[in-house]
Formats: structure tokens, C-alpha cells, sequence
């Protein structure tokens, strides 16, 4: 028996940040799932019952993007004090930190190999990372902004980068060059994501635009205008028939690619929607909101052949079929149907009961954490309570990264605490200040390099049209 198109349900929402949510991605074991938080947190909620979330406190600043290693060991966060994060999701807590960024960092993400890291900041750079050695490899510096979004291909080969520059790059791993950039864009590019095949890419941004593009032939594809507020967030669906994206006007919508239209609108959130994020297998996806709420939401896109849901499309526009029935979400507005439009279905919990099974679950607050490492050059999975000696005895020295589920099971060693100094303490306060003085002063700097950059660019483009006006016509 054919499967039924099912609108997407609200399944479960979660309160416990204390500010708006910034990034939320789902553990690929489906057992947990991650959020970033203006109030500095980072929180992991777990969706079997009567289990604690975890708040884990480190960052000193706003934390704006979160992610799962492919193992689903680890999490990674980037934050407003110029920092990355590297975080067991347990009630132990441990991190790591990750400082060559000279400002925010606006978001990091995992390789789908669980080797690198990319990472995107206010510095205008992209910058990769080893993970097992916690280590700075290179920077990728061609924008003339701020970066807000950096995204790995599905084969780790791309990097794409969008930016304030008004910019979407596509940068080479191996070469570290930029190989191509688009310039579509009207506004800033807050959000970028490559499709599962790793042949396009889809980007968000101020214009209140979500394009897409074919990165074959550098050509763009679609160009949606279905939101009247800034895109936050864009996803693809793991078929890669779908992307979700959220937006300002505090909507989420799912955009059908194939047919290359609105499919549904999605209200929930009260204020700006900031986050969304589809789950590995497609089933579920996530959104947050400068409510503080987290919601899960679900799907049943991966279960419908495509053929299915073209049908259904049909018969909704030709008004052979009654709107869908949205169990536990009332009541709805109605679907206007019509032989030569296609309208998107109306999915509006906000007005419904909220009839969520968790709704403030008990946080266990976790941090500051047990310790924090800066990256090195040597291997440093002691973090993980595993000394050199277990490196060896488990055959992890070398690897391209670490046995996460022997990292998880294994004991964190003791730290040994030694008094230090009064007076070397405060000879390093003082060169912390006087570097935090010398960031400050490049930060600045490159603030007036900037702007000279632009009025140069200006004077250049007068130039341009002057000479062009004054040329004698032949």
C-alpha cells in the first residue's frame, strides 16, 4: 500500500535557554539534539523521557553555531569570544578549545569524514582544522566582510563560504583557492548549505532571497521570494528534493525543488525564526527562534516516492482532494485551492495546543568546564582521559581521528593542580591584556582597511562611468 503525504507535526518543543536560539543539529544517533544560544550555552537535549538536558557552560560569549561529529561523539561550537569549542555531549562535560580567529566566529561545522573542521568568522576568513590534534591547518581569505557561514561539500573536497560581502565562495580543500564566487545576491549572506549530491549549493541572506545554484556550471537554478523577512537558516532534505529554511518573519518554509515551488509554510515560533536544521535521515527537523524555544518537528518526506507527492500537489491545486488533517495542531488556516495557482499548505502550531510530551525538562547545569586545552601541535587526546600509553595500546596513534566510542567509555585521568605564582599570574593578566589591546587595535585596523577598500572600489566605479561617458562615439 502507497504511502500518504503527511503535513509536518510539531512533535516536541524544548524550554531552557535564557536567550535566542542561534543553531540547533540533531545527534545522527537521533537520541540527542544540540543548540546554540545567545546566552552563551550550549545545551543537549535528549529525547528519551525523564532524561536530563545539559546546559554546558565554557563559551564567555553568545554562542552562534553547533554541530555532531559524524560519530556523534562530539560537538562543536563557535561563539562570540573568538573561540571554538569541542565538547563530549555528557554529563562530564570536557572541551577543548580551538583560538586562531581574531573576532566571532560565526559558525563551524564537521567534515563528513570527521577529520576537519571549517570554521567561519567576523575576522573575514575561513579557517580549517584537524580535530584528533586540535590544530590550525590554514586560512581561506578572499572576502572583504565578514563571514557568516562556511559548509563543507558532501565529499570534503569544497568548502562554501558566504558572506556581508554580499558573496557566495566555493573554495578548493587542496588548492585553498576560491574556484568560483556568485555575486546574485542583494543583502548580506547569512546562510549557506551544499545539496546531498554536492552538486548544488543554496544560500540565504538580508535580501530576504533563497537561491540556488548548479556549482557545474556556475549557473543559478532557482531563485526563491517566499519570505518577507532575512533568511537565517537553509537545509537540504538527505533526498535533496527539499530545503528548509527560516526566516525574520518567524516562519519556517519548505521549498520543493523539483517542482520549484513554495510547499508549505510553517508558524510556531513568536518572533524571529533563527535556526533549522533537517535530521541526518530526514524523518525529523528542528527549529529555534528568538522565543528561546527549540522545536522538533516531523516529516514523512523520505517515505514518499517523488511521483507520490507530485500527484498530491496536483490534486490539491485541481481541488480533487480536501486539505490534509493536521492532527494535534488546530486550528489551521484553509487551504485555498485553485486550478491555476499553487498555494502552500498553512502549518500553524502557534495557535494550537501545545500538546508537547517535554516541555521544560529538568537542565543539569555542567561547567565551567573540568578544563580546557588550547589547540597544539601534538596530539592532545588526554582531554579525553586517554594517556599516550592507551594511544598506543588501542591503535589511535596516527589515526585520522580519534575511536570516539572508546573516548566516550573511557575515564578521565586526574588533573594534577600545582599553585602558580602570584607574581607570574600577574605578569600573564598583563599579556592577556595587552594582546586582547593588540586584537582590539587589528580589529580596528581592518575595520579602516575596509572602508578604504570600499571607497576605492567607489572611486574606481565613478572612474569607470566618467570615462565611459566622455569617450567620443566613433
Amino acid at each position: 500500500m502507497a504511502s500518504v503525504l503527511e503535513d509536518p507535526t510539531m512533535e516536541r518543543h524544548f524550554k531552557g535557554h535564557r536567550d535566542t536560539i542561534t543553531s540547533v543539529d540533531f545527534n545522527p544517533n537521533m537520541k540527542q539534539l544540540a543548540s546554540g544560544s545567545m546566552d552563551s550555552c550550549l545545551m543537549v537535549w535528549n529525547f528519551k523521557q525523564q532524561m536530563r538536558a545539559y546546559r554546558f557552560v565554557g563559551h564567555k560569549d553568545a554562542v552562534l553555531s553547533v554541530n555532531f561529529s559524524p560519530s556523534g561523539h562530539l560537538v562543536a561550537s563557535a561563539s562570540r569570544d573568538k573561540t571554538v569549542r569541542l565538547w563530549i555531549p555528557s554529563v562530564k562535560g570536557e572541551s577543548t578549545v580551538f583560538k586562531a580567529h581574531t573576532a566571532t566566529v560565526r559558525s563551524v561545522e564537521f567534515s563528513n569524514c570527521g577529520q576537519y573542521l571549517v570554521s567561519a568568522s567576523d575576522d573575514k576568513t575561513v579557517k580549517i582544522w584537524t580535530v584528533h590534534r586540535q590544530k590550525f591547518q590554514f586560512s581561506l581569505s578572499q572576502h572583504m566582510n565578514w563571514v557568516r557561514c562556511a559548509k563543507w561539500s558532501p565529499d570534503g573536497r569544497l568548502i562554501v563560504s558566504g558572506s556581508d560581502d554580499k558573496t557566495v565562495k566555493i573554495w578548493d580543500k587542496t588548492s585553498k583557492e576560491c574556484i568560483h564566487t556568485f555575486f546574485e545576491h542583494g543583502g548580506f549572506v547569512n546562510c549557506v548549505a551544499f545539496h546531498p549530491s554536492g552538486t548544488c549549493i543554496a544560500a540565504g541572506g538580508t535580501d530576504n532571497t533563497v537561491k540556488v545554484w548548479d556549482i557545474r556550471m556556475n549557473k543559478l537554478l532557482q531563485h526563491y521570494q517566499v519570505h518577507s523577512g532575512a533568511i537565517n537558516s537553509v537545509s537540504f532534505h538527505p533526498t535533496g528534493n527539499y530545503l528548509l529554511s527560516a526566516s525574520n518573519d518567524s516562519t519556517l518554509k519548505v521549498l520543493d525543488l523539483l517542482e520549484g515551488r513554495l510547499f508549505y509554510t510553517l508558524h510556531g515560533h513568536q518572533g524571529a525564526a533563527t535556526a533549522a536544521a533537517f535530521s541526518r535521515t530526514g524523518d525529523y527537523f528542528a527549529s529555534g527562534g528568538a522565543d528561546e524555544q527549540v522545536m522538533v518537528w516531523k516529516t514523512n518526506f523520505d517515505q514518499i516516492d517523488y511521483n507520490e507527492v507530485l500527484e498530491s500537489h496536483k490534486a490539491r491545486t485541481q481541488g480533487q482532494t480536501a486539505p490534509p488533517h493536521i492532527h494535534d495542531i488546530h486550528p489551521r488556516s484553509p487551504l485555498y485551492r485553485s486550478t491555476t495557482t499553487q498555494n502552500p499548505t498553512d502549518v500553524n502550531a502557534s495557535r494550537g495546543p501545545k500538546n508537547m510530551t517535554v516541555g521544560t525538562p529538568n537542565v543539569t547545569n555542567i561547567g565551567p568546564a573540568l578544563f580546557s586545552q588550547p589547540q597544539t601541535d601534538k596530539p592532545s587526546l588526554s582531554m579525553f582521559g586517554i594517556t599516550s600509553a592507551d594511544q598506543e595500546s588501542r591503535g589511535l596513534e596516527g589515526r585520522g581521528h580519534p575511536d570516539a566510542s572508546m573516548i566516550q567509555g573511557s575515564a578521565t585521568a586526574p588533573l594534577e593542580v600545582k599553585e602558580m605564582p602570584p607574581g607570574l599570574s600577574k605578569t600573564l593578566e598583563t599579556i592577556v591584556g595587552q594582546l586582547d589591546v593588540l586584537t582590539q587595535t587589528v580589529n580596528i585596523l581592518e575595520q579602516r582597511l575596509t572602508m578604504t577598500e570600499d571607497k576605492l572600489r567607489e572611486v574606481l566605479d565613478n572612474q569607470q562611468k566618467i570615462t565611459l561617458q566622455v569617450r567620443p562615439t566613433e
